[in-house]
């Protein structure tokens, strides 16, 4: 997930002014909020929620590749 850092709101801001925060997620969809400087919760527009994601299966198919090859090593020891 690509993060925009102008999509960053600290907790103790999302606490003071919520109302901006809502009206930021209006502006770009989505925010992250930030607990102890690490991003810890995604506010996200309901429609942005509501909408189907679907994968094809060659988009699949390159995940389940990329994951093999970063993990090669894990999966030949567990094949032992």
């Amino acid at each position: 997930m690509n993060i925009n850092v102008e999509n960053l709101v600290s907790i103790s801001e999302a606490d003071r002014n919520f109302s901006r925060v809502a009206r930021l997620v209006d502006e770009r969809g989505t925010v992250i909020i930030l607990k102890n400087d690490a991003p810890r919760y995604v506010l996200l527009d309901y429609e942005l929620l509501s909408q189907d994601v679907v994968a094809d299966d060659e988009s699949v198919d390159a995940a389940a590749s990329r994951i093999l090859a970063k993990r090669i090593k894990a999966f030949e020891k567990l094949a032992k």
